[in-house]
């Protein structure tokens, strides 16, 4: 996990445990109070797994041909 979802989950972790509200959380992670209780839903329900990024591991979805790219390379 990266260091920006490490941050997030130990955040996440104090505002469920109470040593920290929704809107203090929101100010640390520089969300919305709103975004913060998505977060929150997604945490409890699935636990720190639902943090992470979801297109880990996916090619983008702005990437070349690679017909396109083997034609650009051999011009």
């Amino acid at each position: 996990m990266s260091e920006r979802e490490l941050n997030r989950i130990e955040v996440l972790s104090d505002v469920v445990q109470g040593r920290m509200s929704a809107v203090a959380a929101a100010s640390v992670l520089g969300l919305s109070r709103r975004q913060v209780h998505r977060l929150l839903k997604t945490f409890q329900a699935d636990g720190p797994a639902a943090i992470r990024h979801k297109a880990r591991g996916r090619p983008s979805n702005n990437r070349i041909d690679p017909a396109v790219r083997e034609f650009a390379l051999t011009l």
